[in-house]
């Protein structure tokens, strides 16, 4: 019987890895820079307590980001979550305004005991994605009649996946490490055309990239008394330079023809930054529990298209709660998890005149309980607001609405029945 599961748990996670794997969530011309729109490592859960995690120390939930707290793991369950993201963004600039709406599967994971110490976490998450078209039409100088048009065409994403190991050294004290596959492509086009039959020149860029992530983590648990204890959470990032291929050419067409010319290959011209992250959770008669995250990423210093001058250092600052009112309560009300976040992040692009916009965004979601016989499955649903503000003015801003599905999946698998 644990074997037909554990079976049937892998077909759903590669499944799933492939419809992923083929799925654009963004649709947004700043993605047109650097890796794209970073994505969090956090689920659902995560997302509607404003993205906090590495203080993050629950038994119910996995926590991917801050690999600590796998180690939390209960010794009788197997856990497996996935989840899933509609967006509906507006753009406006100058006035004009435009929307587009999106939909993406974010993240697949499963986490069990192998030891009363030692827990382990695999997952599938996305790292970046890269969504935009978009077109401008103007005039050619000295002739009236003819205008030329400029598009601008990107897809694709960089996903992740992981397995990592948590360790508890001592009842208040654990360490984690998760290392993985980095793989997938970002698809960069732009074309001009004119009102006339004349051919067409598309530019074209693709990145693929096969290297590997590698994160660390370390959480320690004060008691205050006997209801309350403070959790700090420290993590850390591997950068480096991937491995990636750059392929760049030049296609002339005359929308039947196509001939390529001046193709090349550039080879690790990109790469990933050290990050860092501390936060700290309390937690309140496993009812009430409050945190905040700092995350710093040194994209200063990271190569883009092999020059180092085009990143900037990142900063996110995340605050959430949760709140669960009675956890065996008869009213299902009462049992169902009330989350509420925040945060704010300052750009890691240079845009060519000027710098990249920020972000920030404000949540609130819900974990609903759905017990069924021995199951113990938990449905997120997440609400979040985005804005994403340009540091000037009359620049392209977004307004952006997601809409966070998490299923996470809890099972008793490794209880010993015992039968009179």
């Amino acid at each position: 019987m644990l074997r037909n599961k554990a079976l049937l748990l892998s077909v759903l996670m590669i499944g799933s890895w492939l419809t992923a794997s083929a799925q654009s969530s963004t649709n947004s011309p700043y993605t047109r820079y650097g890796l794209g729109d970073l994505s969090d490592r956090g689920f659902a859960n995560n997302a509607a307590m404003g993205g906090i995690g590495y203080g993050l120390r629950y038994s119910e939930h996995i926590n991917l980001t801050n690999p600590a707290s796998i180690s939390s793991v209960d010794s009788l369950s197997f856990m497996f979550d996935m989840g899933m993201s509609l967006k509906s963004s507006n753009y406006k600039e100058n006035g004009i305004s435009s929307n587009a709406k999106n939909s993406s599967f974010d993240y697949i994971a499963m986490q069990f005991r192998l030891h009363k110490r030692l827990g382990i976490a695999v997952g599938f998450t996305p790292f970046s994605n890269v969504g935009y078209n978009f077109s401008t039409t103007t005039p050619v100088e000295g002739s009236e009649s003819y205008t030329a048009t400029n598009t601008f065409y990107g897809d694709g994403g960089l996903q992740q996946i992981t397995a990592g190991l948590g360790f508890k050294i001592l009842d208040n004290l654990s360490i984690g490490a998760s290392a993985g596959y980095m793989y997938g492509s970002l698809n960069y086009q732009s074309s001009v055309g004119f009102n006339t039959t004349s051919d067409q020149t598309i530019v074209y860029n693709e990145v693929r990239v096969k290297s590997y992530v590698a994160n660390f983590g370390l959480q320690y648990t004060q008691k205050i008394n006997k209801t309350d204890n403070l959790t700090l959470g420290l993590v850390y990032e591997l950068g480096h330079t991937l491995n990636s291929t750059d392929t760049r050419g030049i296609q002339v067409t005359d929308n039947s023809n196509y001939s390529t010319t001046n193709e090349t290959n550039i080879y690790d011209s990109y790469g990933i930054p050290h990050t860092f992250g501390a936060g700290v959770a309390y937690m309140h008669k496993n009812r009430l529990t409050i945190g905040a995250d700092y995350t710093l990423q040194k994209w200063g210093s990271v190569k883009y298209n092999n020059q180092t001058d085009m990143y900037k250092d990142r900063s996110k600052i995340a605050i959430g709660a949760e709140y669960l009112p009675n956890p065996i309560g008869r009213n299902y009300l009462a049992r169902v998890r009330y989350r509420v976040g925040f945060n704010y992040a300052t750009p890691y692009l240079k845009l060519p005149q000027f710098e990249g916009p920020s972000e920030y965004s404000v949540s609130a979601g819900f974990g609903f309980p759905l017990n069924v016989f021995q199951y113990r499955t938990v449905l997120s649903l997440t609400g979040e607001y985005v804005r994403v503000q340009p540091s000037v003015a009359n620049v392209l801003s977004e307004n952006r609405f997601v809409i966070k599905l998490g299923l996470t999946f809890n099972e008793r698998w490794f209880m010993k029945w015992k039968v009179n």
